[in-house]
């Protein structure tokens, strides 16, 4: 039996979601700007929403993107992995956010970066609910 989380093809991953009280729209609107990329991709990161298209964080980080439908979903490598984030809609005019990460080294980076998007999803539904 496999370990959680690790799979055959992408190594090991991690996905969290959550569903928030405002519109796909409104989500997919702050969470491919400046102050949503900001929160998951990291402070300075500017996607052109091209596949191939580079960017490069404030700290250094940088990758490439791998897809991007807009309102939908944005898929970018991250350093040595790749992350992508997607929303989606959910009953009652309300969104899910899901974040999954893949090709991690190890169980313990899956558990790190798991931890890492739950904050991410703490300080998105703050900063959604602070607009509402």
């Amino acid at each position: 039996m496999a370990a959680t989380g690790l799979t055959q093809d992408a190594g090991w991953e991690i996905g969290v979601s959550r569903t928030l009280a405002q519109p796909p729209a409104a989500v997919w609107e702050f969470i491919s700007g400046p102050r949503g990329l900001a929160l998951w991709l990291g402070v300075g990161a500017r996607l052109t929403p091209e596949r191939g298209a580079p960017y490069t964080t404030d700290a250094g980080i940088g990758g490439e993107v791998r897809g991007y439908r807009p309102g939908e979903r944005i898929r970018v490598t991250y350093g040595d992995t790749t992350a992508q984030v997607t929303v989606s809609a959910a009953t009652g005019g309300r969104a899910v956010l899901r974040f999954h990460q893949e090709r991690m080294a190890s169980a313990g980076e899956r558990e790190r970066r798991r931890e890492h998007w739950r904050r991410v999803l703490d300080r998105v539904a703050q900063a959604l609910d602070a607009r509402a």
